[in-house]
């Protein structure tokens, strides 16, 4: 018998503020043409004044918690993705144990950019399996409208605000590929690419918190080219190929994107979620966005098998192969 993490459930939260590229077209040398050819999106979500990441968090979490239906009393884990936290420290993910009530757990976050919710979907994989934790609580949520330079229109109009959040339980069995849970995790890192997407600012550097820089088309290059590779990857590992995958489910960066890597594993469009029209690129929230809303809408059901990826800056890079 083996231990794997089953994901039990799931939710999201979106900021109620809508902007629409028309909106930021008032402000922003831009139009709403140009920004739909680009990258696909048509609006975002932006956090209301006060409103902080930690809040998006836990707005996700307690869906999350309710749609698995267990008492946050019973988490083991809680691992929040983010790059935009609401204080240098404590932890973010702190803030969401003490909301929920499920004192004494294990609460920290990780930071890997628009690969955050894989790297930290790995890391509470690796405590079920081996046995640290039996129900751990996995977000990603980010504020990024607050780290975006508006008069930069190749970045600022490409992002979002939102949360989202997963269960997993441990469950038993014989590890065979056909049985629920996450099959395999793979992530990886190039800090060489530092320079083509970053924020230009920290606490140990400038003493403020800086705004995103992007070299967008370098990023273009490398996102389908990772992604691409690191979707094969998981296939490869589980002896399994593109034709038993039932869905895609990748970070939510830009149309274009989504649209390559599939082109270039040979998955049909139809089989790839994509939410990035309404919720624009929201980092570490973008997959577990994307992923409750097909599962709440029917798409994904129990026992497909979805393949879940991202790139984000550092390079990061990662993939994680689920059956639901």
């Amino acid at each position: 018998m083996v231990t794997r993490s089953l994901l039990v459930g799931s939710g999201a939260y979106l900021p109620s503020r809508v902007v629409t590229n028309d909106e930021l077209a008032q402000t922003v040398d831009t139009s709403d043409a140009w920004i739909r050819e680009r990258s696909g999106i048509e609006e975002r979500r932006f956090a209301a004044p006060g409103e902080l990441t930690s809040d998006l968090a836990i707005a996700a979490a307690r869906r999350a918690v309710e749609d698995a239906d267990i008492d946050p009393a019973a988490l083991d884990l809680i691992v929040l993705a983010t790059a935009t936290p609401d204080h240098t420290f404590p932890a973010t993910a702190a803030k969401v144990q003490a909301a929920l009530g499920a004192f004494g757990c294990i609460a920290f976050d990780i930071q890997a950019v628009c690969t955050g919710f894989l790297y930290a979907l790995a890391t509470a994989d690796a405590y079920v399996r081996v046995g640290q934790a039996r129900t751990a609580l996995v977000i990603g949520a980010e504020t990024f409208s607050r780290i975006l330079d508006w008069e930069d229109r190749a970045t600022c109009v490409l992002f979002g605000d939102g949360a989202g959040a997963v269960v997993l339980r441990a469950g038993a069995g014989q590890g065979d590929a056909t049985e629920r849970g996450i099959l395999s995790t793979h992530l990886h890192a190039d800090g060489r690419q530092h320079d083509l997407l970053y924020v230009d600012g920290g606490p140990s550097s400038t003493q403020t918190t800086g705004y995103l820089r992007m070299q967008g088309k370098e990023v273009f290059r490398h996102a389908v080219a990772n992604m691409a590779q690191v979707a094969d990857e998981a296939l490869q590992a589980n002896g399994m190929s593109i034709d038993d995958l039932d869905w895609l489910v990748p970070h939510q960066a830009n149309q274009r994107i989504l649209d390559g890597t599939a082109r270039k594993i040979g998955l049909s469009a139809d089989k790839v979620i994509s939410t990035v029209a309404r919720h624009a690129n929201t980092s570490a929230a973008s997959v577990p966005l994307a992923l409750d809303e097909a599962r709440r809408d029917g798409r994904i059901r129990p026992g497909q098998l979805v393949l879940l990826e991202g790139m984000g800056g550092g390079f990061t890079w990662g993939s994680a192969l689920i059956r639901l």
